[in-house]
Formats: structure tokens, C-alpha cells, sequence
């Protein structure tokens, strides 16, 4: 395997709506995996438990996210955050996003059927083999979030220098129950969100579809 410079992984690493139905081989998940343990968490506490969803795993957990959606189930998320409107810069930058997505799949803002499709696609998991629950144990405020969002992304960069791409999904934190079910887990689990992972599917368009980021100094203040 070549290896991939830092830089190339945080620069080529982006959310994929698409993927292949090829499973990743063990031996790569093992690596990625085990690459992604030696994230920084405060006091090395690593408050993180994932569980990875493949085969039936995967598609029961598939198809019960889907019926859910569809009979318009309200999602009942363990962490109930809240957060006040937000600022017109980060409205500006969210219907950016939204802006390259539907336009790499062809879609009119105003045509609201197939801007619901295209919600839909989460819970399919962008047809990825597997997906991974990252949670944390209920007596971990989200202060430990922060920890486990350092451990999320050092996975995805992991992910990427393996050839692996990833989709990280909050609607997996939508129904808590079900991924606790699946892996016989106790209530005091709780579940953050998902990532979606495999290998990208090159004949989908919105595999394109690369958004920007803000520039240096409107996010970085220096002084002194």
C-alpha cells in the first residue's frame, strides 16, 4: 500500500454518499481501527465504545431505520443538546453545502419529493457494508463528546489513508434502541452518531460534489 501524507488524508477526505456493496477486507478494519485507538481523549480517559455493523448486522439495522423513517417515527436521540438560531454565517454556509449536494445529484431546490429522497439516502446508509455506532457511557457529560468527535475524525483520516471513504451521520443517533438491541448492549450505552464506511462508488455523481471551507482568518485568530 502506498502510504498518504497527512496533509493529502485531511485534504482528500470527504463525506461519500455512495458506496460499493464490497465489504472491507478484516485485515484492513483491523488497522484502521486499531490506527484510530491512539486518538487524544483528556486524561487518557477514551471514553469512546464503537460497534461496527456488517453483514446481517448491517442490514437488519438497514431495514429497521428505514421502516422507521417511513412510518414517520419520531427519532428519540439519547443526548438532547440544545442550541440557539443560528447567525446568517452559518445559515450561508450550510445552504452551501446543501447547494453543491443537489446540484452534483441534479436536484432543484424547490422540488421537495426529490429532496426527501435524497434524506432517505441516510438511512440506506448510502448502501455502505458497514457502519460504526460511536457512543459513550452515560456517565460521560457531553464534555467527553469533544473527545470522541478527536477519536471520530482521527478514524475518518485512518479511513482515507487506507483507501476507505466515510460518510459521519447523526441521523444513527436518531433510534438509540435499535443499535442497542443489536448488540445486546446495556441502556447506560448511549449512542453519539454513526459513520457510514467502505469503498466509494466512482459512477455516482454526488461522490463529486466537494464543498469549500472558510477562509483562515475568518475562523483563526492570532495575536501576541
Amino acid at each position: 500500500m502506498t502510504e498518504m501524507s497527512l496533509e493529502t488524508a485531511v485534504r482528500t477526505r470527504h463525506s461519500v454518499r455512495g458506496f460499493l456493496p464490497e465489504r472491507v477486507p478484516q485485515e484492513t478494519l483491523d488497522r484502521v481501527f486499531d490506527l484510530a485507538r491512539w486518538a487524544p481523549s483528556g486524561t487518557n480517559i477514551q471514553p469512546w465504545q464503537v460497534y461496527v455493523a456488517s453483514g446481517e448486522t448491517r442490514d437488519n439495522l438497514r431495514a429497521q431505520f428505514m421502516q422507521r423513517t417511513r412510518d414517520k417515527h419520531p427519532p428519540s436521540v439519547d443526548h438532547k443538546g440544545t442550541r440557539g438560531p443560528l447567525g446568517e454565517i452559518w445559515k450561508d454556509r450550510r445552504r452551501a453545502c446543501a447547494a453543491v449536494l443537489y446540484d452534483a445529484m441534479d436536484v432543484a431546490w424547490d422540488d421537495k419529493p426529490a429532496r426527501a429522497e435524497v434524506a432517505f439516502r441516510n438511512f440506506e446508509l448510502f448502501d455502505a457494508p458497514h457502519v460504526a455506532f460511536l457512543c459513550m457511557n452515560e456517565v460521560f457529560g457531553m464534555g467527553s463528546a469533544w473527545d470522541v468527535g478527536m477519536y471520530a475524525q482521527t478514524l475518518m483520516l485512518a479511513m482515507t489513508a487506507n483507501g476507505l471513504a466515510s460518510c459521519a451521520q447523526g441521523t444513527m443517533a436518531h433510534h438509540p434502541d435499535l443499535v442497542r438491541q443489536a448488540f445486546d448492549l446495556d441502556d447506560e450505552v448511549k449512542v453519539l452518531f454513526g459513520i457510514s464506511f467502505g469503498f466509494p462508488d466512482p459512477s455516482m455523481a454526488v461522490n463529486n460534489a466537494l464543498t469549500t471551507r472558510a477562509e483562515l482568518d475568518e475562523t483563526v485568530t492570532f495575536k501576541g
